[in-house]
């Protein structure tokens, strides 16, 4: 009787052990299948045609492989002006738009004091992992949810966020508010540091990383072309009138000796190709010591790539540092790849692909090829306004900036004053309607009515913020930018050269091909959400592109 107790009771355990085994297969099984990692790269100032412009030289494992094994929209566009980091980085991660997510510009004016603003300024956290100020930055003026976020709260928590780029909106604004880190270059210290708003104390492997000193290593390694400069597309292109100089170097021309030029000044890193080479190493380094792409959620990475962004500036759309710049990433690229697949597992992440904005021709080149183009001297043009109105109103400087090409009242002087804000406009349009560099000058609170094409309209509305956005929106002929300098270009327009810019997704649960129809910006996030069965940002107006993801 006893041996027969004893055989029924372990017949029992084993039975208890076998369902709850099987119970535990069957919730792997049923588990709801995401990618273990997602790594969202922001490539700042790449114009959508830079995947093609130099197609013939990019690798197998870089953009090739992103275009060779993942899905592109050929015809996404930002969905506002201005076309700018900040504005372009929140909109990706929040799928929404100015009018709706608060960072106006880069920087922006406070509507009722006239104060200027940072998009990420915060003076109520310090900097960590180093003495300067150039810690003192926080998401908090990102008025609307991240993708990041929503990932956040879709795990309770338990997903891993960490954004990283040389610039601080850049790692900011895509990590979201409620990130485990975000982590940016300090030009002082040559660190990569942070803000009290997430940590009081650096990571021991960010010391560590720090303590490499990779930035004076890298910029003693000079930079010359990647290849031989007689193959490059622009190589009859190096010595121009158009191309800035890289530190202050004799010539815009190949080599340059970086090791001489940056006399302790490792924020030079940023103009170099360097710069993006230095990013992903952190984010190597990130995903190696944070055991990304390792949780039982998924975690998220968001890396934005900056040096494109310096370089495009000081030399142009066309010239062989910017060709070479796109080389190198092509180059990084794939070996982060090679990485991630080594790390994490081929077919176990996400990545995608895009950019903030594009950026413009050199209007001096193109009028030298009689291609329309010109430079606008906002400068000039707000001593000119403001001369106006003073004859008219007896109040000096009525206009505070121009800043996004949005013309900025002094609210807190037209109230002292009993002036009337809509004469005051009414005014400088007028003005602004006869200045030969402009094509429409759109009263904000009145753009839904304004006699232009809807193209402009809806963008003018969307980046529209009550609160840090000028009263009129100046559009400028196409080809035409702010600036004084004859060098480099800029972006922050309309036009297609500013606003299509490239989308690639390749990696898990991302279905192969190409699309044509029109997306957009806002879409990107919307995406992202619909892949990981996770809710949309807060702020979202963007929908799933439906052909990428896998069905």
């Amino acid at each position: 009787m006893r041996l027969k107790s004893i055989l029924l009771l372990t017949f029992g355990i084993a039975a208890t052990a076998t369902a709850q085994v099987k119970k535990k297969t069957e919730t792997a099984t049923n588990a709801l299948p995401r990618p273990k990692l997602v790594v969202g790269l922001v490539v700042d100032q790449m114009r959508w045609d830079y995947l093609y412009r130099y197609y013939d030289r990019y690798q197998a494992g870089g953009f090739k492989r992103m275009l060779g094994e993942g899905f592109t929209c050929e015809n996404t566009s930002v969905d506002y002006i201005p076309t700018v980091t900040a504005a372009g980085h929140s909109c990706v991660y929040t799928g929404s738009v100015p009018a709706i997510h608060g960072i106006a510009g880069n920087d922006f004016i406070d509507q009722a004091t006239g104060r200027a603003m940072y998009c990420t300024e915060d003076t109520t956290v310090k900097t960590v992992g180093s003495t300067s100020h150039a810690g003192e930055m926080s998401p908090r003026n990102l008025e609307a949810s991240t993708i990041t976020d929503e990932l956040k709260l879709a795990t309770n928590f338990r997903s891993k966020v960490i954004g990283i780029a040389l610039k601080d909106r850049g790692g900011i604004l895509p990590a979201g508010h409620a990130a485990n880190a975000a982590y940016w270059f300090d030009d002082a210290s040559g660190n990569w540091i942070t803000s009290t708003f997430y940590m009081n104390d650096l990571p021991a492997w960010v010391k560590q990383f720090n303590d490499q000193k990779l930035p004076e290593k890298y910029l003693k390694q000079d930079w010359n072309t990647l290849y031989p400069i007689n193959t490059y597309l622009q190589s009859t292109a190096d010595n121009t009138p158009y191309e800035g100089r890289v530190g202050g170097a004799a010539s815009p021309t190949f080599p340059f000796k970086t090791s001489e030029l940056y006399n302790g000044n490792l924020g030079m890193i940023r103009t170099t190709p360097y710069g993006n080479t230095l990013t992903l190493d952190l984010a190597k380094a990130a995903i190696d010591a944070e055991h990304l792409g390792n949780n039982t959620v998924t975690d998220f990475l968001a890396v934005s790539l900056s040096s494109t962004d310096y370089v495009g500036h000081l030399v142009g759309v066309n010239a062989v540092e910017t060709e070479d710049t796109y080389l190198r990433l092509d180059k990084d690229l794939a070996a982060f790849f090679s990485y991630l697949d080594a790390k994490v597992g081929k077919g176990n992440y996400t990545v995608f692909l895009t950019a903030d904005h594009g950026a413009a021709h050199n209007p001096k080149f193109l009028t030298d090829h009689n291609i329309p183009a010109g430079t606008w001297k906002a400068g000039e043009a707000m001593r000119g306004m403001n001369a106006m109105l003073n004859e008219k109103y007896k109040v000096n400087n009525l206009v505070i900036s121009l800043d996004n090409y949005q013309v900025n009242l002094n609210n807190i002087a037209i109230k002292k004053q009993n002036i009337s804000e809509q004469a005051v406009k009414n005014d400088i349009i007028d003005w602004l309607g006869k200045q030969p560099a402009v094509a429409f000058a759109v009263d904000m609170k009145a753009a839904q009515i304004a006699n232009i094409p809807e193209e402009l309209r809806y963008r003018i509305i969307n980046g529209y913020s009550i609160e840090h956005s000028g009263v009129i929106q100046i559009i400028l002929k196409p080809g035409w930018f702010a600036g004084s300098g004859l060098t480099g270009t800029t972006h922050g327009t309309w036009n297609p050269y500013d606003t299509h810019i490239p989308l690639v997704f390749f990696g898990w649960g991302i279905q192969h091909g190409s699309l044509v129809r029109p997306t957009h910006m806002t879409d990107i996030s919307a995406t992202l959400a619909a892949l990981l069965h996770i809710q949309a940002p807060s702020g979202c107006i963007g929908v799933p592109i439906s052909e990428v993801i896998k069905k």
